[in-house]
């Protein structure tokens, strides 16, 4: 049975321990902004300007897939990045500095945010549930930073090589606003985190009565043609590419069937 501590709290407890779960949360994010601020340089040089070196990892490794089946790709084995990245605002550094450090530090407090998270909604669980606090972080944990992996690794090289090697007219010459460039790779990277949470935020929409298997097989072709049109705009057009982007998504689409029905099976099941 659920725990009574759901009930005797009143909505205004509820609140009071969503305030201080947001509160612990900001603390925690600053903190390590903090600490990513006295390695701001490696951060800038190693990660957030990395992707436009043509030598990055992933240019290197999609040359080698697309050599490896045959398929032709000049493009991608020689990457250019004409493009130069420039700061139009009298403080757009130290806005830039202050938002990368906290993004940074979002990323590497997740878990104590997903921790938080959990005992926010844990007096709602029963106590057997409980008992899959560690596995609950630790599962969520893995899935956002393989999110933020393939966000940075796939889906960001992808769209700079993509956009900053597209030319609409040789009169035209990219110079990216600064801004612009950081917030399509954080975008990108913590977009992707949280879309890996998909197969958590399924098993919660299940156990509340809201998605069921048979909901997710029947829009399965749905998602397919969605992956696949989001794969074909933000990779470049081959289809080795779009096949690689799209088959983690789909992946994880369909963990997230198999755990609806895991939890569709135990709510059936006689206590």
């Amino acid at each position: 049975m659920a725990s009574n501590n759901l009930k005797e709290m009143s909505f205004l407890d509820h609140l009071e321990e969503l305030r201080w779960l947001l509160i612990r949360s900001t603390v925690a994010i600053l903190i390590l902004a903090c600490a990513a601020f006295f390695i701001s340089d490696f951060i800038f040089e190693q990660i957030l300007f990395a992707p436009k070196n043509p030598n990055f990892v992933t240019y290197r490794f999609f040359c080698e897939v697309t050599q490896y089946f045959g398929i032709e790709s000049v493009e991608i084995c020689d990457v250019k990045m004409p493009f130069i990245i420039q700061n139009t605002n009298m403080g757009g550094q130290v806005s830039f500095l202050i938002w990368t450090c906290i993004t940074v530090g979002f990323v590497a407090g997740f878990p104590f945010i997903l921790w938080e998270f959990w005992k926010f909604i844990s007096p709602a669980l029963y106590e057997k549930e409980k008992k899959y606090a560690k596995a609950f972080i630790l599962f969520s944990s893995l899935l956002f930073f393989l999110g933020v992996l393939f966000g940075y690794y796939i889906i960001t090289p992808l769209s700079v090589f993509f956009f900053g090697s597209f030319s609409a007219s040789t009169e035209i010459v990219n110079e990216f606003n600064l801004e612009s460039y950081t917030s399509m790779i954080k975008t990108s990277s913590i977009a992707c985190g949280l879309l890996f949470e998909l197969p958590i935020f399924i098993y919660f929409l299940t156990k509340l009565g809201l998605v069921t298997p048979s909901f997710l097989r029947k829009y399965r072709k749905y998602a397919l043609i969605l992956v696949l049109i989001l794969s074909a705009i933000i990779t470049p057009p081959d289809i080795i590419s779009q096949v690689i982007v799209a088959i983690p998504i789909m992946i994880l689409y369909e963990i997230s069937i198999l755990i609806s029905a895991l939890v569709m099976r135990k709510k059936t099941e006689p206590n």
